[in-house]
């Protein structure tokens, strides 16, 4: 992950980077999701410094318009389904992924992973994507109400239980809002309500 001087200078070329490409208010919940990154990793044992690097980058392409996702994904050899296609901004997590390879060098494969499930989940994702897909939907600018200070809760203590709860938190939002659900997140969902039981028993 290098030494500490090469992980400040990154963070601080990666916030340079994001100030010219995402909003004031979007700059805000990635700072969000970073520090509720570094939280979760000590909570569940998992490197800070990995956490930390995959908050702050997991939006890196959140504001690409749609020809540009398009195009960076197939260019990458990513699957695009008719959903992805007719939705491209469900791409930029794991176009995100492609900027933190290209622009800022990231070879991690673990957070490059994490970055790009952060949206739609991947069902058998590692505990540092559970840890970011979780982070984006509790960090403090998400709000402050019943439901998601349940999820705050449960995700210090059982990440694949949060994964499967901000999962359906995240289906009825959807169905709320007469939006299209990617199958992805249903997997995920199921996936994680599985694992949840098995650590259970």
């Amino acid at each position: 992950m290098g030494n500490l001087k090469d992980r400040k200078s990154l963070r601080k070329r990666t916030l340079v980077w994001l100030k010219s490409n995402v909003s004031r208010k979007r700059l805000q919940h990635i700072l969000g999701v970073e520090q509720t990154c570094i939280d979760l990793a000590r909570c569940h044992q998992i490197d800070e410094q990995q956490a930390a690097q995959a908050g702050l980058m997991h939006d890196l392409a959140k504001f690409f318009p749609p020809k540009k996702l398009l195009k960076m994904a197939q260019h990458e050899g990513i699957t695009i389904d008719s959903i992805c296609y007719n939705h491209p901004h469900l791409l930029h997590a794991e176009v995100s992924a492609i900027v933190a390879r290209e622009e800022f060098g990231i070879k991690d494969t673990e957070v490059l992973e994490a970055i790009g499930n952060h949206t739609l989940g991947s069902p058998e994702m590692s505990l540092l994507s559970c840890l970011v897909f979780v982070a984006d939907a509790i960090e403090p600018h998400r709000g402050d109400h019943s439901e998601l200070n349940q999820l705050r809760q449960i995700a210090t203590i059982n990440l694949y239980q949060c994964v499967h709860k901000t999962s359906d938190y995240s289906i009825k939002y959807l169905m709320g809002s007469n939006k299209v659900i990617h199958p992805r997140t249903i997997l995920t969902r199921n996936w994680a309500l599985a694992k949840a039981k098995q650590l259970l028993k």
